[in-house]
């Protein structure tokens, strides 16, 4: 039975955007672990940009910075 978790910044990810997480890290671990999709269990997690830190700084202020994870 597996179950992975997905820790994310609290940054508007939508509901659409989680249904596609759960849904392809279940086809993945169904394709390549042969794992039952029905069994498998998915946790998105979203976290506080106050609490989440990088290279000793909140999330929160390297936002402020205008340092993102975004793609270029």
């Amino acid at each position: 039975m597996p179950y992975i978790k997905i820790e994310l910044t609290r940054e508007g990810v939508t509901r659409k955007q989680k249904q596609q997480l759960i849904k392809g890290v279940t086809d993945l671990v169904t394709d390549v672990l042969n794992k039952d999709p029905h069994l498998t269990h998915v946790v998105i997690q979203e976290i506080n940009l106050d609490d989440w830190g990088y290279a000793g700084e909140q999330v929160s202020v390297l936002r402020e910075k205008g340092i993102t994870a975004d793609k270029k």
